[in-house]
């Protein structure tokens, strides 16, 4: 991720490292990843409703794979105007309009008594999500220094990972007891609650610092537009952060999303809510690992490294998970905790990209990584549902499609092979140290 200028050998008024690491930089960092936290509910709430949407739009596997996708593509097409916003605007108010087009789509999808207008739901819900991870990225970056941004990156994932968290068991439990319409309905609440926080809490930048927005847009005015878009564009290291993310994060569309309570139910032969806990464990997997490769990656002043070791493990695991076929349910709960934990290195992508990119363009590098993130899963899950489907002769009980344990096996080899391909990938990308290279 990487590109340079003659700008590059100043450091501007807005990345002088001064920044204070106070507990008010985490009080507003953890703010705004409150709206990352909402939008991983809206991101893996499939998971526990996938059958009561089966039934209620009557769904086989590929179009509920495509209908989860909608949210996808929304996100892809709007990720990389996001970026450029984000490094231009207020982050403040930009996600407070995302997190309101959040709300609005989830109730939409709620009410949605057709499969059109469903998707025009979770379509609307997906706008709102592309602003995220990045707002929460681009806040950031303003109050902590680049040292830092490794635990406060894995600090953001984990506040993400919290709400992937509530979209299993909790989800199910409530869904289970009012439907799954009405637990929608709540969550669309929640939305109008957090967004609230948001709005009392969130600030752009560190006091004394609110003038390094002027100071950003010269320099943007200086690059010019087109200049900061080809810097973003031609460097590789963007694309390959992307990459090796994107196939580091196909569990948690696919286990953790879409798929993973019905695989365990129809393959070892458990419950839903049994499912769930192995799932609910998956992300809380997730929210162990990420700080932990984050303040690891922080100590050794090293973030490729720790991205080879954690592709290797995560290989190695999901294929115990594939080919032993017999696990009980602690094993497999504690298997989905692993996957989780060994995955969660992805998050060291996004500090080495804000290291190899000038740091007043976080936000449009950053978008190009999301990007390609929100794509493989636009292109992953009704993939895998047309995998799973490709035998084509399936019992139907209750309207939920049932699928033999070889039709899941042909579908999540996928899972070991991206870890694979991750690892190569990783092998390309330039060693940062933990500082700015740009």
């Amino acid at each position: 991720m990487h590109s340079t200028t003659s700008m590059n050998t100043e450091m501007p008024h807005s990345t002088a490292i001064d920044f204070k690491y106070t507990a008010r930089a985490w009080v507003v960092t953890l703010t705004a990843s409150l709206f990352f936290f909402y939008e991983f509910i809206q991101l893996n709430l499939f998971n526990a409703i996938n059958g009561d949407l089966m039934q209620a739009f009557h769904l086989n596997a590929l179009q509920l794979g495509q209908l989860a996708s909608m949210y996808f593509y929304a996100n892809a097409l709007c990720l990389f105007p996001a970026g450029m916003l984000l490094d231009r605007y207020s982050a403040r108010k930009i996600l407070l309009f995302a997190m309101t087009l959040a709300t609005v789509g989830t109730f939409l999808f709620g009410f949605a008594d057709t499969l059109k207008t469903a998707a025009i739901g979770r379509f609307i819900v997906g706008i709102g999500a592309a602003f995220c991870f990045l707002s929460c990225i681009r806040v950031a970056s303003r109050w902590f220094p680049p040292h830092k941004m490794a635990l406060a990156t894995g600090v953001i994932v984990t506040m993400a990972m919290l709400g992937g968290l509530v979209a299993q068991t909790p989800l199910a439990f409530l869904s289970h007891w009012l439907g799954w319409r009405n637990a929608i309905l709540i969550d669309g609440i929640l939305g109008i609650v957090l967004g609230l926080i948001i709005f009392l809490f969130l600030e752009d930048r560190p006091p004394g610092r609110q003038n390094d927005a002027i100071a950003d847009k010269v320099q943007l005015k200086k690059l010019g537009f087109w200049q900061a878009i080809r810097l973003v564009l031609f460097n590789k290291y963007n694309w390959f952060g992307g990459l090796y993310t994107s196939l580091l994060n196909l569990p948690v569309f696919l286990l953790g999303a879409l798929w993973g309570i019905e695989y365990l139910v129809q393959v070892h032969h458990i419950t839903a809510v049994q499912a769930s806990y192995a799932t609910t464990c998956f992300f809380l997997g997730v929210i162990v690992g990420s700080p932990s490769f984050g303040w690891f990656s922080d100590y050794i002043g090293r973030r490729v490294m720790p991205m080879i070791v954690g592709a290797i493990l995560s290989a190695i695991v999901l294929s115990i998970l594939l080919f032993i076929s017999h696990f009980s349910l602690s094993q497999l709960i504690f298997l989905f905790f692993l996957i989780g934990f060994v995955t969660s290195s992805q998050v060291l992508s996004y500090p080495a990209i804000a290291e190899l990119n000038p740091i007043i363009l976080t936000g449009t590098a950053i978008s190009i990584e999301s990007m390609i993130i929100m794509i493989s899963g636009a292109i992953i899950q009704p993939f895998f549902g047309w995998l799973i489907e490709l035998r084509g002769d399936h019992a139907i009980v209750d309207g939920v499609h049932h699928y033999a344990a070889s039709d899941f096996l042909r579908a999540l080899i996928v899972l070991p092979i991206a870890c694979v391909m991750g690892l190569f990938i990783a092998l390309f990308i330039k060693e940062t140290y933990c500082k700015s290279q740009a």
